[in-house]
This record gives structure tokens, sequence and C-alpha cells, in this order.
């Protein structure tokens, strides 16, 4: 069985890496470089770097802290923001990053996944997703992707022809509340420019359009749940892991370790990003993965 990956988030601003809620009110968390050094000696599987204001303010990515930040940093370096051109995933592979993460430009020019991954191969190009839900989205949503209900199918995700069924069950951990949610039939749309534009795209969709185009991974991130500590969105996350056959990264909301189970468990991610917990020291990463495999979930310690 292949182990589940726990992975810190570094959202950097002006070369400081920063976190907010809902992707604005941002506070300073720290210097990315000495933040990357904790974590690669705390024995996180991976880091995420994300320059978050690039693609809004139509610049490249501050390619010197990348390059200072993989100093410090021996585990797979994920780094996205402002990255439009071939020649500016040559240069951030170049500086020591393994990974690029693709969004707004991805949503502009689609093909650019084609053309990245078949320049760099597929292992290299993250398709990261900034998803919110669309109001009063309980109507049936047809998907070509999703599991036909009235008809034969191959399993959850695979293709069919009925509308897209999202039912998730509730751990054991989850709020009383929240059970309420599920089980229920949503859509999400896909923003870009670090959350500030809407596209009108589905998510679900634009995940398997993705994966399709040559993506070989997706980082997922709920805009209604990022920075609250209200835990994933879990119904988003099911949705797009059942979607497709690359890796999730689930992403927005972890407020304790509770969350990283059920987005890892309910959610079907293969992988947990979290940022806060992490950065204010709320959590260690050993913690993470110490009540994770208390819980029966394969980690790497």
């Amino acid at each position: 069985m292949l182990t589940k990956r726990i992975i810190p988030c570094l959202d950097v601003k002006e070369g400081r890496v920063v976190k907010g809620t809902r992707f604005v009110n941002l506070r300073d968390a720290g210097d990315p470089v000495e933040v990357a050094a904790v974590y690669d000696h705390e024995g996180a599987d991976e880091l995420v770097f994300l320059d978050i204001t690039a693609s809004h303010e139509r610049r490249r990515i501050m390619i010197d802290v990348v390059a200072r930040t993989a100093e410090q940093a021996f585990m797979p370096l994920t780094v996205g923001g402002g990255i439009r051109f071939l020649e500016d995933i040559r240069g951030l592979l170049q500086a020591g990053a393994d990974k690029v993460s693709l969004n707004t430009s991805a949503v502009q020019d689609p093909d650019l996944i084609r053309r990245s991954a078949e320049r760099f191969g597929s292992q290299c190009i993250v398709l990261a997703i900034d998803a919110k839900r669309r109001a009063g989205s309980r109507e049936p949503r047809a998907e070509t992707t999703g599991r036909d209900p009235t008809g034969p199918g191959r399993g959850p995700g695979e293709a069919g022809t009925g509308p897209r069924v999202i039912e998730v069950e509730p751990s054991a951990g989850m709020e009383a509340a929240r059970p309420s949610a599920l089980n229920s039939r949503l859509s999400w749309e896909v923003f870009i420019h670090g959350g500030r534009t809407p596209t009108g795209k589905d998510a679900v969709a634009w995940a398997v359009e993705g994966e399709r185009l040559g993506a070989g991974e997706i980082l997922l991130t709920s805009m209604d749940r990022d920075g609250t500590k209200d835990g994933y969105d879990l119904e988003l996350t099911r949705a797009i892991s059942e979607a497709v056959g690359i890796p999730v990264i689930a992403s927005g909301g972890v407020g304790t370790l509770e969350h990283l189970y059920d987005g890892l468990v309910v959610g079907k991610a293969d992988a947990a990003l979290a940022a806060s917990i992490f950065h204010y020291r709320e959590f260690t990463i050993p913690e993470a993965k110490q009540y994770l495999a208390g819980r029966g979930v394969p980690v790497r310690i």
C-alpha cells in the first residue's frame, strides 16, 4: 500500500511566508528558507512553495528565494506562482524545484499543461485548482466522468452518463453540525489570480481535463475552507479524488490532526497539505504522522 504524504505549504509574498483566511487577511509566518529547514529536519514528505501574488501582479516567480529554499529542503519541492512559459519551468527546475504547479496560466492556456508534460514529464507537472462552492449548488450536475447511478459503471469516479452524486460518509470525529451538509449534490467553480477571478469552470471537469492533458498530480484547495481551521471540504476532495486517476493533494482548512485523517480517508486524498498548524507550531510533522499511523493510515515515519 502506498504511504500517504504530509506536505507543509509555504505561501510566500514579498519574500516572506504568510498565512490568511480564505485567501485574505494575510499575516507573517517567517522566512521561507528558515521554515523550510525546520520542515526538512522534521521529516516532511514534500514541501510546496507558492508565490501567491505573482500571477495577479503579472510577474515571474522569485527564483532567488526558490533557490535558497531548495538549498534547505532535501525533500521534494513543488513551486508555483507566475509560471507562464516553458522557460519559466526550466528555470525553476534548474533552481532546485522537483515539480512545478500551474494554476492561472493553465486555465488561460490549457495546452500549456500538454506542452509542459511533453517537455519535462508528467511527474513534474502539478495542476493547482482553487475551488469555491457555487451558491445553490445542490442540484444534480451532469458529468461525463461521474458514476452513473442508473446504469452499469466500473466504480467510483469512472465513466458514466448520469448525474454525479457526491456521497461522503462522516468520520467519527467530524463536527456534529457538518453531516447535514453531506450526501448532497454540489458543484464548485475554479478561481484564478490567487482566488480573485472566477472562471466559470467546473472544478471536477477541470481536474479531469488537466489529467487528460498530462498533469501528473492535482493540488486542490478549497477557498471556502482556506485558513478557517474547519477541516477540508471533504465533498470536494472526494469528488475530485474519485474523478481522476492521478494523486490528489487536499488543501485548505486544517485545524486539527483529525482533519488530516478525514482528508486522507474520507476525502480519499493521496496527500494532506497544511500550513498554519505547522507554521505556528500547534503541531509538528512527527506528531501528525504518529497520529495518523496510530489510526491505521500508512505514512513514512
